[in-house]
């Protein structure tokens, strides 16, 4: 039986191998690069892609189809890197991306601050959280109410939640920052400590009926479960301690310990969240793209045409560029029935220079592609 330093020695020999041939393949594919720029050909070709591709595949002994077929994937995609290194495409996305580049501003000084809901609310203590206890801030009733106030220039920043920990993603917020051309300049991650809170003098057999936002009760299921209260949501938790302590019965809230005090509400349970550590993730939200050199962190929404291996084609991009990818998220398109959006997070930060070379190459393997902003990745509160 031959030994391990002699496998790994003919490993080492076979790699050399395969180098030089890389090297003459890629000398040959950047020909092919040239020949495009003076035709005018698109460095992706899908259809012609999938043929080499079925080609390669079947090459190959049968038992190593797949991982063939994979070889290629990577080398082919190193190809269409190499490529558009040569290629100054037409491409509006990109343009639109590079015009909102150069439009960015500096963060604003003594911001207005806007965010759902009433005082209390964990969207406040996000806002709180972000820019500090005085920063000026106006509560809105809705979140598209913050969207719609930051369009019209009524404030500098909104507060909004965008997924939770135990309950996943807030698919109201996804939509949101499809509809507007906003951008996400910063993110926070708070913990959220859900405690029963009630009017002084109330017990916790007492209780008839607790109030909440519908994720405040989703996400305390397993303390609810079982209790013969009646559950009712409303707007935000804030605003159901503010009802509680206004009502004169014997009713719950489901909320912080800050609704209590603000409120004059005891707090009869504490962490009663069903998951003992629950988060929620605050995307902070601008009507200008912000940039910077301690950012971390970008955000982006693409479509893709209906074919086989659209969505390996843009992760092969990030595996290439060597960027990890945080979030990748879908939702429907409202107005197209059976169509998907797609939002991803991954690490990245916008003023590097090879960030362009990758968003032409996301720009291009999309059918429609929009940078959400680029921010310092949050880090988990107590």
């Amino acid at each position: 039986m031959e030994d391990l330093k002699e496998l790994r020695e003919k490993i080492d020999a076979i790699d050399r191998e395969l180098l030089a041939l890389f090297a003459r393949r890629m000398d040959v594919t950047r020909r092919v690069g040239e020949y495009k720029v003076a035709a005018g050909v698109q460095v992706l070709d899908p259809q012609r892609e999938r043929e080499v591709l079925d080609s390669k595949a079947a090459l190959a002994p049968a038992a190593i189809q797949s991982e063939a077929r994979t070889l290629f994937e990577t080398i082919m995609a190193l190809s269409r890197r190499q490529q558009r290194r040569l290629v100054e495409p037409d491409q509006p996305a990109f343009a639109q991306y590079q015009g909102q580049k150069a439009n960015a501003r500096e963060p604003v000084a003594d911001p207005r601050v806007l965010y759902q809901g009433v005082p209390g609310a964990y969207a406040e203590e996000a806002a709180v959280t972000y820019f500090g206890e005085d920063c000026r801030r106006r509560n809105l009733p809705a979140w598209e109410d913050i969207f719609e106030a930051l369009k019209k220039g009524e404030g500098d920043y909104g507060v909004v939640p965008i997924e939770n920990s135990s309950t996943g993603s807030i698919n109201q917020v996804y939509d949101l920052l499809a509809k507007y051309e906003h951008f996400i300049v910063g993110e926070v991650k708070l913990r959220v400590r859900h405690c029963l809170l009630a009017p002084p003098g109330v017990a916790l057999e007492d209780v008839t009926e607790v109030y909440s936002h519908e994720q405040g009760l989703f996400q305390c299921a397993g303390y609810l479960k079982g209790r013969p209260w009646k559950q009712t949501a409303l707007s935000n938790t804030a605003a159901a301690a503010q009802f509680v302590a206004g009502s004169g019965q014997p009713f719950a809230a489901i909320g912080s310990e800050r609704c209590a005090r603000l409120y004059g509400l005891q707090v009869l349970e504490r962490d009663i969240a069903s998951a003992a550590e629950n988060y929620t993730r605050f995307v902070v939200v601008s009507p200008r793209m912000e940039l910077g050199p301690d950012r971390d962190k970008v955000s982006a929404l693409f479509t893709l045409p209906h074919k086989v291996g659209t969505l390996h084609q843009i992760m092969a991009v990030f595996a290439i560029g060597g960027l990890n990818m945080m979030k990748l998220e879908s939702r429907p398109i409202l107005e197209k029935s059976w169509e998907y959006r797609f939002f991803v997070d991954f690490s990245g930060n916008l003023l590097d220079p090879e960030m362009d070379l990758v968003l032409r190459e996301l720009v291009e393997c999309s059918t429609a592609f929009r940078v959400l902003g680029n921010y310092r990745a949050g880090e988990a509160g107590a």
